[in-house]
């Protein structure tokens, strides 16, 4: 079966993409020019995943300063630039990607071009992330020891990227390779992304797979059905701390005390070489809204609180190996090279 889809492009100085809060029941793409609009995107998840947000980030940076004026250029990209950098403060892409777009504005000279500049270093990060995409697939070639049963967490796949994925990209490699007998995708609560987006990326690639309840997870391991644990990344920090959508973490617990190895697949980008370790990680905080409603069907009391972390923090020695584009690392981590 072959895949038919996109999360993200730049099409005629309009940026398109796929609607991800109406997966998998109906394929909904959007066209904008406005930054504001791929800023109200990212922050309701319709654009979602680390490296994705990176690349929505810079399209939209780059169309703020769409025939605007030179004289007004430095008001323009100033505004935009803290609009976007306000969206998600988890994923590390998005800084990136922006910092990436200041320094093309920093230096020219002459704003009456600087449009073109910014789009063309955009796409650039965008092509970028497309290579680091196949390369973590072929990485993580390395991690199978036989053909596997594979457990994954939330999305991490083309809705995630601009490429074929993070982990996902390793599952489909390996699946492509011989590797992989079965993936359990873990439906993510609240916002089941693993239910929706996973499972219609699987489905799409004609790998074989069974959703599972959050809480099934652990007796899953138990059956012996689950030989490793494949999860993407929003951070890494320079000890190996990663932050990952919320439950990633009691994934990790769940494998150490089953023997099971655990793996995050991420590009370089996502790691953050300012911050030393996870405490010091700003962790989302979303609306109570998410977990009191179900496709905006209420089901608890409105009057009802909510704690609802978007990320949880997994140590870094419940971490196997965190795969990258460069290599597939072990723990103790040291990214400071």
């Amino acid at each position: 079966m072959k895949s038919n889809y996109f999360a993200l492009n730049l099409r005629d100085d309009k940026f398109v993409y796929l609607n991800q809060t109406k997966l998998p029941l109906e394929e909904e793409y959007i066209e904008t020019t406005e930054y504001e609009r791929i800023a109200l995107a990212i922050e309701r998840l319709e654009i979602r995943g680390a490296p994705a947000i990176g690349c929505a980030a810079a399209y939209g940076l780059a169309l703020a300063l769409k025939d605007v004026p030179s004289n007004n250029a430095d008001n323009k990209f100033e505004k935009a630039y803290q609009r976007l950098a306000s969206t998600r403060p988890t994923a590390v892409n998005l800084f990136f990607a922006l910092d990436d777009l200041k320094k093309i504005f920093d230096a020219a000279a002459d704003k009456n071009n600087i449009y073109h500049l910014l789009k063309k270093r955009a796409i650039e990060i965008h092509e970028k992330d497309k290579e680091y995409c196949r390369k973590i697939g072929d990485n993580g070639l390395r991690v199978f020891k036989k053909k596997s049963g594979v457990l994954t967490h939330c999305n991490t796949g083309v809705l995630a990227t601009g490429g074929e994925g993070t982990a996902f990209s390793v599952i489909k490699t390996a699946f492509d390779n011989g590797l992989v007998e079965h993936v359990y995708a873990d439906e993510t609560r609240p916002l089941l992304q693993g239910l929706r987006l996973t499972s219609f990326e699987l489905f799409k690639n004609g790998i074989p797979f069974e959703i599972i309840c959050d809480s099934a997870a652990a007796s899953l391991m138990k059956s012996g059905k689950v030989d490793l644990v494949i999860v993407g990344a929003d951070r890494i920090v320079l000890n190996g701390d990663t932050a990952n959508k919320i439950g990633t973490y009691s994934l990790a617990v769940l494998c150490n005390y089953h023997n099971i190895p655990f793996y995050v697949a991420a590009p370089t980008t996502t790691i953050d070489r300012r911050t030393a370790t996870g405490d010091q990680i700003i962790i989302e905080s979303r609306q109570k809204n998410e977990l009191l409603h179900i496709f905006n069907h209420r089901v608890a009391p409105e009057e009802y609180n909510a704690y609802n972390p978007a990320f949880d923090v997994t140590p870094a020695h419940l971490i196997t190996g965190i795969i990258t584009e460069e290599d597939v690392y072990f723990f103790p981590y040291n990214f400071m090279r």
